[in-house]
């Protein structure tokens, strides 16, 4: 019998040198985005949903379905869990989902609960209950902390979950991502509450230049930045404990994106569609394509020069003062 034959040493090797080169590759990516942003007011290190489409923003928040756990949100059964169990707190959204098409206005369920911890739970377990909130941007609570066992999110659908940045420009409507990004969202309705969002602002602007056209579509053979395409500012308001936002991932960063950076409280909002920041960073909603025009006259500011960690940027000479508020009806 013939012997098999040995391979060579390059035939050998080549499998682990792609691996190699492609994890360097992903990781000069990472870096590279990380460089563009700044985290906060604490430190000057730099950490760095469809083209003005907003139901296809929509549609791709809707691949997410998460919660927050160690929460029970309250409200009007329709769904009693007693009788509706799953196996995943994931299972339990999609049910939810599944009452709210987002063609019709607000969903017939708009909050889930879910008890996924056998051992807490008991004879619990696997409880689904589907419930009504009476105002969407102020849910009921029934239970928060560590001895709560049930996992809860909320569901905006059509209109809803609409909040305004106000600006001297005009107001940003935004549509927030709860099924993305809980935590974040639950942090914004928590501003809702404040009068003057003092602190809150823009300080940081940079047009699309020749990189990205109009739609935020990269055009062929142009550098990534600077300019980044983006305005950046911070939703830390004075008289507000901010506590870090863990990091909730689902949509990639695409023009009129708003997106934590790093845990927040910095936050952008992007002119352009951004590939090749992959999924680096948090995105808690997006901007209505009719009030992008806002953001782009923020961008078009007299800016000064500033260097962060070797990354030219561009600083507003003047912030721009922000407020978050309710809106009660939307469109979108």
């Amino acid at each position: 019998m013939g012997r098999k034959p040995i391979d060579s040493e390059p035939t050998r090797w080549a499998p682990l040198v792609l691996l190699l080169m492609g994890i360097v590759s992903c990781t000069v990516v990472y870096i590279f985005a990380s460089m563009v942003m700044r985290p906060s007011n604490e430190s000057l290190e730099i950490v760095g949903e469809h083209g003005g489409d907003d139901e296809g923003l929509g549609r791709e928040s809707g691949k997410c379905c998460r919660g927050m756990e160690n929460l029970e949100l309250w409200g009007a059964a329709v769904k009693w869990g007693s009788q509706f169990k799953f196996n995943s707190s994931e299972e339990c959204c999609r049910a939810c989902k599944a009452m709210c098409t987002g063609n019709d206005g607000p969903c017939l369920c708009d909050t889930w609960v879910f008890c996924g911890n056998q051992g807490a739970c008991g004879s619990q377990y696997g409880e689904c209950w589907l419930k009504k909130q009476k105002d969407t941007l102020a849910p009921e609570r029934q239970e928060a902390g560590n001895k709560v066992s049930w996992t809860s999110g909320l569901i905006f659908g059509k209109g809803e979950g609409i909040v305004g940045l106000e600006t001297e420009y005009g107001t940003l409507h935004i549509k927030l991502f709860p099924d993305c990004a809980p935590y974040s969202v639950a942090y914004i309705l928590e501003l809702l509450n404040v009068r003057h969002c003092a602190g809150c602002q823009f300080y940081r602007a940079e047009s699309r230049g020749h990189i990205w056209d109009s739609q935020g579509n990269h055009l062929k053979d142009a550098s990534f930045g600077p300019p980044f395409a983006l305005v950046q500012g911070t939703l830390e308001a004075q008289g507000i404990t901010f506590r870090k936002i863990p990091t909730e991932v689902c949509p990639d960063i695409r023009r009129g994106s708003v997106a934590w950076i790093g845990s927040g409280p910095e936050f952008f909002i992007s002119l352009a569609n951004h590939k090749e920041w992959k999924k680096s960073y948090t995105v808690f909603g997006f901007v209505l394509t009719e009030d992008m025009e806002i953001v782009e006259k923020i961008a078009s500011l007299t800016t000064k020069r500033d260097v962060w960690n070797n990354i030219n940027v561009s600083v507003l000479e003047n912030p721009v003062p922000l407020r978050i508020r309710r809106i009660e009806k939307a469109t979108a």
